[in-house]
């Protein structure tokens, strides 16, 4: 193996250097580079290493310097990157990952951050694409951290009086509801997380119509039909499970406020079979403005 040395010299002129398989070029002191060089070999530089304009560096081998400027655009190919760095500062405020010629979805899927922690466990933040979420490994500190409150949808149900209350959790999962726009003959509740053994809950604050007759018998009590559609998954129709009686039922006196729960368990056995979920469901209701007030 043969190694071309270049020692302080200045001011020459040319477009390519070409040094062969498995030799080595060595610069001592600062390397600058305008044109091209092609090592099929190791180049090491002693100084730092500074590439300008259209120059391009391409080497098979390893490729050692002091420090590298790119001035320019910078292309990296290969099967693992490491940077060996205290601080790195990256100027861009956008950094995208898991790059694809057909990004989808399904590429996406358990893209994210892995945080090496050793013998403890690594702690990741990855997206999910069956639940169409962010994934954790460990929990969520939000200092501050409030509810959005929506509100909930309500579609007709033909032949019936009463309505479908649809609550989608990618719109939040505390909902308002005002009676006075139908009795709730169905409660649909879509689009929560599929993840094995896991708890989704949905809170709806219920404004009892003027005349407090909405939703008081059992037949069509908050809880007696309930519509399940976890994210990407048909759906399918079950009843939720009570503290007592066959049903929750709300408070009959006008304008009270009666605030319902309810609490989705996926046991992840198979996300299409309504056996592997439970539906459970309890109010605190009867709330009105005391006798006693300012």
């Amino acid at each position: 193996m043969s190694t071309l040395r270049v020692d302080n010299i200045k001011s020459r002129t040319g477009s390519t250097v070409t040094i062969p398989e498995s030799n080595t070029l060595a610069v001592t002191g600062i390397a600058s580079i305008s044109g091209n060089t092609n090592v099929s070999g190791s180049l090491n530089v002693t100084g730092a290493l500074n590439v300008t304009g259209s120059g391009t560096v391409n080497t098979s081998g390893i490729m050692t310097c002091g420090g590298l400027t790119v001035n320019g655009n910078m292309t990296v190919d290969g099967t693992t990157t490491t940077i060996s760095s205290v601080n790195l500062v990256v100027e861009d405020k956008n950094i995208g990952i898991g790059t694809t010629t057909s990004p989808s979805n399904t590429t996406a899927d358990g893209g994210g951050i892995t945080i090496f922690g050793g013998s403890d466990g690594d702690k990741t933040l990855t997206w999910n694409s069956n639940s169409d979420a962010f994934a954790f490994s460990n929990g969520v500190d939000i200092r501050g951290a409030v509810e959005t409150v929506s509100t909930a949808s309500t579609y007709a149900i033909s032949g019936s009086t009463n309505v479908i209350l649809e609550c989608d959790a990618h719109n939040g999962t505390v909902f308002t509801h005002s009676l006075a726009n139908g009795q709730v003959g169905i409660v649909s509740l879509r689009d929560f997380a599929v993840t094995k053994n896991s708890l989704t809950t949905y809170t709806i604050i219920f404004t009892q119509n003027a005349t407090g007759t909405g939703n008081t018998t059992g037949s069509t009590g908050i809880g007696t039909n309930i519509f399940l559609k976890p994210y990407n998954v048909a759906g399918f129709s079950t009843s939720a499970r009570v503290s007592s009686g066959s049903t929750v039922t709300i408070s009959s006196t006008a304008n009270d406020i009666d605030i319902v729960s309810f609490a989705i368990h996926y046991n992840g056995s198979g996300t299409g079979t309504v056996g592997n979920y439970n539906v459970l469901a309890t109010n605190n209701g009867s709330f009105r403005y005391g006798g006693v007030r300012p």
